[in-house]
């Protein structure tokens, strides 16, 4: 965001299992909703889309069988 002299970052994370973040731009206004699998707004962020200098997704990685043997859920080698 164009915070006059300086840029601000804004993150907006979809902070529960089954939760997205949906991306909507309409009259110049940015909008972006955490969305619950229902289809329910958590909470909303609005920017006016002159100030937006960046919009950044990033999708979150999905583990793979292969890649779970080094998580929590490993045996301890010392028992």
């Amino acid at each position: 965001m164009d915070a006059g002299d300086t840029t601000r970052t804004y993150e907006v994370v979809a902070s529960r299992a089954g939760r997205r973040v949906e991306t909507a731009v309409r009259r110049g206004v940015v909008e972006v909703s955490e969305v619950t699998r229902s289809g329910s707004v958590v909470r909303t962020a609005r920017f006016m889309a002159t100030r937006v200098l960046a919009l950044v997704e990033q999708p979150v990685p999905r583990i793979d069988d292969g890649e779970r043997e080094e998580g929590p859920l490993r045996e301890d080698p010392k028992s």
